[in-house]
């Protein structure tokens, strides 16, 4: 795999596109968030809303931010699949920053998943994809143990200025930063799809089908569908690929090693039906933790990418993020970052 950290840089209000792996420079994605928290400055705004935040030194340039007048709306997961995970984070930014930090708790189990960056300054951005600021320093190594190096691991977030989008992703995480309880929040606000210039914006929880297999099963005969996927546990997925392999379209997945996030018997079902599946194991505890699709038909060609696992909990009950995009250099990102996963399958 290529050792250069990529990023696709362009003028106009296009994505951009950051990779985090254990082949990058260490803790590179974590390194940009920071960055762009030193970035902005008083008057202007952050919003967050993410899973795992165990970075304290992250979580003190957020409280750096915040004394220098930045306006701070943070929402943080309370009940992690690792449930203590986050509480020195929460504590250090209850300590610190009050009421601009929302702690999301349910009764039912379901979780705050998204990953939603969002910087004011120098323009309007947010990044999202699948990466969760779970490192630290000292590192805990039982935690790690649990949920692997992620500043390591295999990871991406994409950069959106599209304006509609940004105003969108902003809105979604102040209405749930000041809703009095998540669940009266989920019940009724249900965000509509949102259309930017080159891409298209989902929330869940969301009303109506399955936009994802949607999309999928619209593929005509002789389309390709590339997959990279650390969670692929969702059988009503399963059945879509195998319907689309038996449609004569081409279909691969790169997944993590096996366990509970993608289990033999889901690779079992997918190879029966002629779907090649290949793992990337975990490299010294660096999980693969990518999330994104290519498809192509002819000379169309569209990704999504975002904190969506290919599971039900995703499709169900979690806060998750899912972008369609058309944007043809964020396709060719996406793709060059295949075959690096695809040579690094190879290897092992």
């Amino acid at each position: 795999m290529a050792t250069a950290n990529r990023a696709v840089h362009r003028p106009t209000p296009d994505p951009t596109v950051y990779f985090g792996g254990s082949d990058r420079a260490p803790r590179f994605l974590r390194n940009l968030l920071e960055q762009r928290i030193d970035a902005v400055p008083e008057g202007g705004s952050i919003l967050w809303a993410t899973y795992y935040f165990r970075d304290e030194a992250l979580a003190e340039a957020l409280v750096r931010a915040h004394r220098r007048g930045v306006r701070l709306t943070l929402c943080i997961e309370g009940k992690p699949r690792t449930g203590s995970a986050n509480e020195a984070v929460i504590r250090r930014l209850k300590s610190a920053i009050g009421d601009r930090l929302r702690v999301v708790h349910h009764p039912i189990p379901l979780h705050l998943h998204g990953k939603i960056y969002g910087f004011s300054h120098p323009r309007p951005v947010a990044l999202l994809g699948s990466f969760n600021p779970s490192g630290n320093d000292p590192e805990d190594s039982a935690i790690i143990a649990r949920i692997g190096d992620q500043d390591r691991g295999d990871n991406l977030l994409v950069e959106i200025a599209d304006p509609v989008v940004v105003t969108s992703l902003f809105d979604w995480v102040r209405s749930l930063h000041r809703s009095p309880l998540a669940l009266q929040w989920r019940m009724r606000a249900q965000p509509n799809d949102i259309s930017g210039a080159t891409c298209q914006l989902f929330l869940f929880p969301r009303p109506g089908g399955d936009v994802l297999t949607e999309r999928l099963e619209a593929l005509p005969e002789r389309s390709t569908v590339r997959i990279a996927a650390s969670h692929i546990r969702d059988r009503s997925v399963a059945k879509v690929l195998d319907k689309l392999a038996h449609r004569n379209v081409h279909v691969e997945v790169i997944t993590g090693g096996a366990g509970r996030r993608s289990p033999r018997s889901m690779e079992r079902e997918l190879s029966e039906a002629g779907v090649s599946v290949r793992r990337l194991g975990d490299c010294a505890g660096a999980p693969m933790h990518c999330k994104f699709i290519l498809a192509q038909s002819g000379g169309e060609r569209w990704s999504a990418f975002g904190s969506y696992n290919l599971t039900k909990t995703s499709r169900w009950l979690n806060y998750e993020t899912l972008l369609l995009s058309r944007d043809r250099e964020v396709w060719a990102e996406l793709d060059l970052h295949w075959k690096e996963l695809a040579a690094a399958c190879a290897a092992t």
